[in-house]
């Protein structure tokens, strides 16, 4: 692959892996398995230690996925919560554990345990008394959910015993067993309502509600399974479980001391078949060296510990056969071949449907009609073909045709040059692709209208609604006279797309369908630009200032804006009175007014917040260095390629202080009052080290260190 195809692969590969990280993180609603997901990042992951210059920090080899929502107090975590490297493969756990033996060099134990699939909390515990539950977030900070995780009944509000430190950190998860998953998703279809795929998502959901009643009611269970280093004085990481168990904490009992590979080994075969039992869902294994001193020694990369592995269970797996095959059209003209399979019984419900992906996967599959199929519903999400039981083909099977002309309606179908799928594009006539876009303009992420498929199905074929403007002009009157309509029904509706109008500009910018751009692209774009007109009139480089967008996003929305008829639909949504500019917020200051300033590093606040307040008070943050910035803002850590090519470009590189001084009001911290020196490209240079910590008294987040001015390891979990 060349550097072309790369830096094109490259980006593509992040846009799918952020919006699916957002909608496991943050919807709970992932439509990928844990192993393509896996198998996506790995790829990415090669191709950036293959072309290094394409590395940019937000790519998402490079981060922990985030689940902050609005509606919770954010805190910083006193020890950043990191995510584990994992593996599917006997071999990788090998090496891991070779390279662990090579590095250490002297006699250590392992501490093996079971992977619980839920959602990870952090609790603080102060002077003996429940203080503070956080979610993972970001890694950096997370969501205040203390009043929901107060209801979970396993999870003690007061410690009993003696030996607690007056204030110390424990981590773990918050699951669902089967039992109260299966009675949420019966409540859940009774009221039409969307069903959880999977117990780690209702959980996490469940966690996220604003009720704590109704959290109470989920019947969610917390394990816990880790302290960070330096919080209780014990040498290894089992004792110091043990100790928090006697406590009366709720730690994970499934877990052993093992002393060499061959003990890892059966202690994964053992609970391969013995964790199906289980009343709680688990996904693989944990192998951690256990004493504390030696993870210490071994330390972290960017994103995960050197001194643990997870080993993931492959997908539970079945083989039946393929009845037929269905070519089914997206909103965005992508064609998908899904497979229609004798029923088969397969993680907890009956598959009679798998997505077969694309043309390229049926040919690498060798599927022939009427083969035997291997299915797998990893995570218990969506079900996937993943090989041919050869040995079953009858003689002079034929292999399936994919269809040159949409199935819906009989367009030539096209495939774009380095894209795996095939595309309807008669984008404007294509019945399915304009119910699609229908639907997704009314989800409740985007304009929450009260409109379901068989509503939008009945609109579209009645000729009333065609684009989204249409839904803007239905009135109750219109409605009633139609089949399956009463008063109510009618008045609901209509009140919902009242409602809509004062949806933000962010969700509008997603609603509207522009390929590409998720929720969290939408929001990205709206804040930069502000209004929908700056967006249309942005270039090509305009558009690749702002964080998460490469060049496959940007010369999509390039091409929506080309389109004369997209126009005159964003005017016309205009004109029925959806919000096509973001709120106007009254500035800080004028200070940092036609200055364009890249961030990089970490600093004594958020990255996030540092973005705020460059925004604030007039600046515009920019995502990579180039001739129009103005500063490169270099905080601990800058990437050495964005602080070469600013050296390169002759962009000024300043420090926090320096950035803080330019600010009204604003002082530089006192450890960087001196003349500051711009870091080399190394990354090197007197740049504050400085990391976000909880006061001790009042709880609210202050500056960095700790009170004795000590950093703190990074830990996971």
């Amino acid at each position: 692959m060349d550097y072309s195809e790369a830096k094109h692969r490259i980006e593509e590969l992040k846009a799918v892996l952020l919006e699916n990280s957002r909608r496991y993180y943050v919807e709970n609603a992932p439509t990928m398995s844990d192993y393509e997901y896996d198998s996506l990042m790995h790829e990415l992951e090669a191709l950036e230690t293959q072309f290094p210059e394409l590395v940019t920090e937000d790519s998402p080899a490079r981060r922990v996925g985030s689940d902050l929502e609005s509606g919770f107090r954010k805190y910083p975590h006193k020890y950043p919560m990191l995510s584990l490297g994992n593996t599917y493969s006997i071999e990788e756990v090998e090496e891991f554990a070779d390279r662990v033996t090579k590095s250490l060099d002297k006699p250590f134990t392992y501490s093996v345990e079971l992977k619980y699939d839920g959602t990870a909390i952090c609790l603080t515990y102060r002077n003996g008394v429940l203080f503070r539950a956080l979610t993972r977030g970001d890694g950096v900070k997370g969501d205040d959910v203390t009043a929901n995780v107060r209801r979970i009944a396993n999870i003690p509000h007061s410690l009993k015993g003696t030996g607690w430190p007056e204030e110390f950190e424990i981590r773990g998860e918050i699951l669902m067993p089967y039992e109260s998953f299966d009675r949420l998703n019966e409540e859940r279809e009774l009221a039409e309502e969307p069903l959880f795929a999977n117990p780690r998502n209702a959980a996490s959901g469940s966690l996220k509600l604003q009720n704590p009643e109704e959290v109470g009611r989920r019947g969610l269970f917390c394990v816990l399974y880790h302290i960070p280093v330096g919080q209780v004085q014990y040498p290894t990481h089992n004792e110091a479980l043990n100790a928090a168990a006697e406590w009366g904490l709720p730690v994970g009992d499934k877990r052993q001391i093992c002393s060499s590979i061959e003990e890892i080994e059966a202690f994964i075969g053992k609970w391969d078949s013995e964790r199906k039992s289980l009343p709680y869902a688990t996904d693989g294994i944990v192998i951690k060296v256990n004493e504390l001193a030696y993870q210490a020694e071994l330390g972290y990369t960017a994103k995960s510990p050197r001194w643990a592995v997870a080993y993931k269970y492959k997908a539970e797996q079945a083989c039946t056969p393929v009845l037929s095959i269905d070519y089914q059209v997206g909103r965005t003209g992508a064609v998908t071949p899904v497979a229609n399979l004798e029923p088969v019984f397969l993680s907890g419900t009956m598959v009679k449907r798998a997505t077969l992906v694309n043309e390229d996967q049926i040919r690498a599959l060798d599927l022939h009609e009427g083969d035997w199929v291997y299915v797998e519903k990893g995570g218990e999400i969506i079900p996937k073909i993943t090989g041919v039981e050869e040995s079953k083909r009858e003689p002079g099977a034929k292999v399936p045709e994919f269809p040159s002309v949409c199935p819906d309606c009989g367009t030539p179908l096209v495939r774009v040059e380095g894209e795996a799928k095939w595309f309807c594009p008669n984008r404007k006539g294509c019945p399915t692709q304009i119910k699609g876009r229908l639907e997704h303009f009314v989800t409740r992420k985007a304009m929450n209208i009260l409109c379901g498929e068989a509503t939008i199905e009945q609109l579209y074929s009645l000729g009333l609604a065609k684009v989204p403007s249409d839904l803007y002009r239905l009135r109750e009157m219109d409605l009633v006279r139609l089949d399956g309509w009463k008063e109510k029904s009618a008045s609901r509706f209509v009140q919902s797309v009242k409602e809509s109008l004062s949806v933000p500009f962010e969700r509008v910018l997603f609603a509207i369908g522009i390929r590409f751009v998720g929720e969290t692209t939408a929001r990205d774009i709206a804040r930069h630009f502000g209004s929908i007109d700056a967006v249309m009139a942005a270039s090509r480089d305009e558009l690749l200032e702002v964080p998460e967008v490469g060049d496959v996003i940007a010369d999509s929305i390039i091409a929506f804006f080309a389109d004369e008829d997209n126009i005159r639909e964003v005017n016309a949504l205009r004109d029925a009175g959806l919000r096509m500019s973001a709120d106007v917020k009254e500035a800080a200051s004028n200070a940092l007014e036609g200055k364009t300033i890249v961030i990089s590093g970490t600093f004594s606040i958020s990255r996030d917040d540092m973005k705020a307040l460059i925004e604030a008070n007039g600046g515009k943050n920019g995502s990579s260095v180039s001739s129009k910035t103005t500063y490169l803002l270099a905080g601990e850590k800058p990437g050495p390629e964005k602080v070469k090519k600013a050296q390169d470009l002759g962009v000024e590189i300043i420090d926090e202080a320096s950035f803080m001084e330019m600010l009204p009001g604003r002082v530089g911290s006192p450890e960087s009052s001196a003349s500051p020196t711009p870091p080399t490209a190394s990354g090197s240079g007197p740049l504050p080290l400085t990391r976000p910590r909880v006061a001790r008294d009042s709880g609210e987040p202050t500056l960095p260190g700790n009170d004795d001015g000590v950093l703190f390891e990074p830990t996971l979990f």
